[in-house]
């Protein structure tokens, strides 16, 4: 699932101990209704969506997989809420643009 919320992606613990992604610090994650808590961070994860790929950490809690801004924006993926689609960036169809501004 597609946060456009979230910072940060989201990985379950029992997901991260399935893929053999080990868990390598601690950061404090702060949830839409304001409640603080300590999350496990993943080494880096490869994700790949629509033939793009990038390499990301994760935070280690819930019970689904949340794609978070960071990864959208290496990946140059616009969420069309309304078509509940990802779409490339129409400025770069063919391969992700990295802003080094």
């Amino acid at each position: 699932m597609v946060d456009t919320g979230a910072v940060q992606s989201v990985v379950p613990i029992h997901v991260l101990q399935r893929l053999g992604v080990e868990i390598r610090g601690e950061r404090v994650a702060e949830y839409a209704d304001g409640r603080c808590d300590t999350a496990g961070i993943s080494e880096p994860i490869l994700f790949e969506l629509q033939g793009r790929d990038t390499m990301e950490d994760a935070l280690g809690l819930g019970n689904e997989v949340l794609i978070g801004q960071t990864v959208l924006e290496k990946l140059d993926l616009l969420a069309d809420c309304s078509g509940r689609r990802l779409i490339p960036n129409p400025a770069h169809p063919d391969q992700p643009v990295t802003k080094v501004k």
